[in-house]
């Protein structure tokens, strides 16, 4: 990845800029099928960020089929519905497998490499890049886009020493990535160069962030819950998510908290009230429940009311539920009353925070907004109003759920994109031809 460029002026068919998961796999595609293909990134070596993910392990993918994967992205999933049905998850593993990594599906579906090392999956996706014919420009920061008259685009690029070199491209490829973690460069250049060709940008926003609340969640610093049902108050009632979270010394965390922090973050800009509520114990309904906490008496009448809960709840929530349902932890159980038995039932099933704050960009995994879906043809990707640009991955108005639905969408996009831009350019059959 040495400077090849000439001393002030490069001209190439295809220019990705952006050197994460979405820039890498277009330039494997462009690349592949014959073009002439330039990828430029700003920070002293590609695929940063993609090394970070899944807490270094990499969640690839998810086995999911494709409605439910569409569905863990709202309302936006169905613009992804061709660049699934074109390269997708089965896709994504075989592929991968090809470059001689091999993959594994745990919980949930989620998808790993079996070394469990990110680094592996991005050093294999560079050098496959890099043998295709692609050339990679590291510390190669897009600062302009300018369209030419009939065709083309004119890309001034900042080098270190305040060293300017101009490139000239037929097709280019917008992969620069949102907003989060702005240590690996992910800092939001894109949307300023999505701007000056046109396009408009829906406010960007952290996602998949840990949520700060008001104090008593430092009580339960480090306990986990399983099988939690979440929920947010007062707006967001028909949006759940069930799984697992975590409490931390700040707030709430893990991966059902990580899904609902979008719309919470929404709520906190918008000037909303926002309540995470949860229920503890989401296979039971009231009457359920109910009926398990009258079992629990009825077997055990002369114990005190914590060994009953002992027996539905980690001992560590016990002093909170007995604080906040008013009810007396030695209490014999065979003096119960049936308002006890329901304000139990109650807070089992709508146990609140109150959202104070977020994590900000530092700790948020990807970013809600972007360019707007609307301007942008879902079957290549390419801009409805300057021809020859295309858009992948998380520069997008696209986000979803945590469980490698994300990391699937940049792989997809920026497939398609490679394939229609390459396409394009060289005048290649069968680059943005749909199946």
């Amino acid at each position: 990845m040495a400077d090849a460029f000439p001393a002030g002026h490069s001209r190439v068919q295809v220019a990705v800029i952006g050197g994460g998961p979405a820039g890498i796999m277009a330039a494997i595609q462009s690349s592949a099928l014959g073009a002439g293909t330039l990828l430029l990134e700003k920070m002293p070596r590609p695929a940063v960020k993609l090394r970070l993910t899944g807490k270094g392990r990499c969640n690839i993918t998810n086995t999911a089929g494709i409605e439910d994967f569409l569905e863990h992205f709202g309302r936006q999933g169905l613009f992804l519905r061709n660049a699934f049905h074109r390269f997708f998850n089965d896709d994504l593993r075989r592929f991968l497998k090809d470059l001689h990594v091999e993959t594994v599906a745990e919980r949930g579906g989620r998808v790993f490499p079996v070394d469990n090392r990110a680094a592996t999956v991005a050093d294999a996706l560079i050098r496959h890049a890099s043998g295709n014919g692609a050339v990679i420009e590291c510390n190669s920061r897009v600062s302009r886009i300018r369209r030419l008259p009939g065709s083309g685009f004119v890309l001034d690029v900042e080098k270190p020493g305040g060293r300017l070199i101009t490139i000239t491209a037929e097709a280019v490829i917008l992969a620069t990535g949102g907003s989060s973690y702005p240590a690996t460069g992910s800092t939001g250049d894109g949307y300023a160069l999505a701007r000056s060709v046109g396009h408009s940008i829906v406010t960007p926003r952290p996602a998949l962030v840990p949520l700060v609340t008001e104090g008593k969640a430092r009580r339960l610093q480090g306990l986990s819950l399983k099988n939690v049902k979440v929920t947010l108050d007062p707006d967001h009632r028909r949006l759940s998510w069930t799984g697992e979270m975590l409490f931390t010394h700040f707030g709430l965390s893990g991966p059902v908290i990580l899904s609902a922090s979008r719309h919470a973050v929404e709520g906190l800009e918008s000037g909303e009230t926002v309540i995470v509520s949860l229920d503890l114990k989401p296979a039971l309904d009231d009457r359920k429940l109910d009926a398990r906490i009258l079992r629990e008496l009825a077997g055990h009448g002369r114990q005190q009311w914590k060994g009953l809960l002992k027996r539905m709840l980690p001992s560590r929530l016990i002093p909170l539920c007995c604080e906040e349902t008013g009810i007396d932890e030695n209490k014999a159980c065979h003096h119960v009353t049936a308002r006890d038995r329901q304000a139990l039932c109650r807070w089992l099933k709508d146990f609140r925070f109150r959202v104070v704050g977020h994590k900000g960009w530092d700790e948020a995994i990807i970013t809600s907004g972007g360019v707007n879906l609307s301007e942008i043809m879902p079957m290549t990707l390419e801009s409805k109003s300057a021809s020859g640009l295309f858009m992948a991955g998380e520069v997008l108005d696209l986000q979803a759920d945590t469980g490698g639905y994300n990391l699937q969408a940049a792989f997809s996009t920026g497939w398609l994109a490679g394939r229609a831009a390459a396409g394009q350019a060289s005048g290649i059959r069968g680059g943005s031809e749909t199946e």
